[in-house]
Order: structure tokens, then C-alpha cells, then sequence
């Protein structure tokens, strides 16, 4: 792995985990009012973009850490659009 695809990784881990503490509090608490509709429907649209130019490019930080942030963003917005 070249010095770039490890700050690649590293960027993507650090971007992709932040979604983590808002599924878990929204999940564990079952309310999603403080969850912005508007933004997460842009989130997630953006998120499919980005992933299918990382399959472009056959760029594996891009494609690993937009798998997982496309995960993690539509299980927020679909508790969003659960609990309201």
C-alpha cells in the first residue's frame, strides 16, 4: 500500500466513523428530531456520487469509506424517517 492509499485510508476512517455517534444516539434514544431530513437526503446523494467515482476509478479508500458512510447515512435517515 503506497504512502497516498494510507492517507486515503486514514482520511476515510475519520470521516466515515463520524457518523457513528449520531446512528447509535438515534437508534438507542429511538427519536430523530435534532436529524436535519434535508440534510441527510443530500448526504446520502452526495455519498452515491462519490461512491460510483471511487468505482470509477477503482479508488479502494474511496469506495471502502463510501460503502460504509452510505450505510451509516441512509440507517440515519430512514430512523429519521421512522421516528420523525
Amino acid at each position: 500500500m503506497s504512502f497516498i492509499d494510507s492517507i486515503g485510508f486514514i482520511a476515510a476512517f475519520l470521516t466515515t466513523s463520524a457518523f457513528i455517534p449520531q446512528a447509535w444516539m438515534t437508534w438507542k434514544r429511538k427519536r430523530a428530531e435534532g436529524v436535519s431530513l434535508g440534510m441527510y437526503c443530500i448526504m446520502v446523494s452526495g455519498v452515491i456520487c462519490w461512491l460510483i467515482y471511487g468505482l470509477m476509478l477503482g479508488a479502494m479508500p474511496i469506495i471502502i469509506a463510501n460503502l460504509i458512510s452510505l450505510a451509516l447515512s441512509a440507517f440515519i435517515l430512514a430512523m429519521k424517517l421512522i421516528y420523525k
